[in-house]
């Protein structure tokens, strides 16, 4: 069985071992990446996407380019302080940069969001639509195509914090953050949907070791995700997620998200009613219902879906799933 599968994301270094992960597993048929801005800039986001898909040797996938700004709430700054002024810890070989001779020169004549509407229509079902950046090209699909959710196979979306604290606040994590709107509007519709959160990416970490296996054994897959990740990893260890005591090491968080389609069975989910707070000193804070309570407020009242969020994950089996697939599969 294959899933093919439409990747929204704004690389970024963890994006890259999704992207990564999404070409080289058998399992997977990678229909399209579609950018957004998040992690840097959408133009940035969309040449990393061309030049990431250049790298891995699929410069048959499209890339749609998406949304550059939230779709309420003012842009916040991207995140050159966590993945570099590039997006990819600053690696950008200049002799592979983009230019008029790149490989890669698949672009969707339709913005990311009329992209994926189109996909659905015309694949209805059977597509399972990724979001690891911001929910802005997501809401604008399906501002454009209330159907949307019925379309899909699934939605899985890379976001949130349940039980963990935030990353870039509390309570938030940053693609939550980065558009709280669109996240809010998401979740409060009938899908399929999953969200994985750092609950879980807090838990699938990988170390220098992996990532150094990863560059002697993968090609130039490898070699380029070891290159990209070092200044990651420094982030990692300056801000003491990668303990002082252990090798340093960065979270795979968008890497998990394309884990939950491959071996769901890795992961544990709770599930109920959920919002996104989008105002406010806890904007960006992902919120569910576990109880089925009968709560006061109205708009608890007229959320009916449940939605799936990760809170476990047997993280030896997750890991060892995507480093297997890297080195196995790689492109030399």
């Amino acid at each position: 069985m294959s899933y093919p599968v439409i990747l929204d994301t704004d690389p970024g270094v963890d994006d890259a071992m999704a992207i990564a992960l999404c070409v080289a597993h058998p399992k997977i048929e990678l229909l399209a990446l579609t950018t957004v801005f998040g992690n840097v800039s959408v133009d940035q986001s969309t040449r990393n996407a061309q030049y990431l898909l250049d790298v891995f040797g699929a410069t048959d996938v499209t890339v749609a380019k998406g949304l550059g700004k939230p779709i309420v709430q003012a842009p916040l700054p991207h995140s050159e302080s966590v993945h570099g002024d590039d997006g990819l810890g600053n690696c950008w070989d200049a002799s592979r940069q983009l230019n008029t001779e790149a490989k890669h020169a698949h672009l969707a004549n339709l913005p990311a969001a009329e992209y994926i509407v189109q996909q659905a229509q015309q694949n209805p079902g059977k597509i399972t639509l990724i979001a690891v950046g911001p929910l802005s090209n997501v809401a604008k699909a399906l501002q454009l195509e209330p159907n949307l959710p019925n379309l899909l196979r699934s939605l899985i979306i890379m976001g949130g914090a349940l039980d963990e604290p935030g990353n870039v606040t509390p309570v938030a994590e940053a693609n939550f953050l980065n558009d709280p709107h669109a996240a809010d509007q998401v979740l409060a519709v009938d899908w399929p949907a999953t969200v994985i959160g750092l609950d879980v990416t807090h838990r699938i970490m990988i170390s220098d070791t992996h990532l150094g296996t990863l560059r002697d054994n993968a090609g130039d897959t490898g070699r380029l995700l070891w290159d990209s990740s070092r200044f990651y990893v420094d982030f990692y260890v300056s801000k003491g997620a990668a303990k002082e005591s252990e090798e340093p090491a960065c979270a795979m968080h968008d890497a998990a998200a394309v884990l939950f389609l491959l071996m769901p069975e890795a992961f544990e989910c709770v599930t109920g009613r959920s919002r996104v707070v989008d105002s406010g000193i806890a904007v960006g804070q992902l919120t569910c219902d576990r109880k089925g309570y009968d709560y006061a407020l109205p708009h608890w009242k007229s959320v009916t879906p449940n939605t799936a969020i990760a809170v476990a994950v047997n993280d030896e089996l997750a890991r060892g799933e995507f480093l297997n697939c890297l080195i196995t599969q790689h492109i030399i």
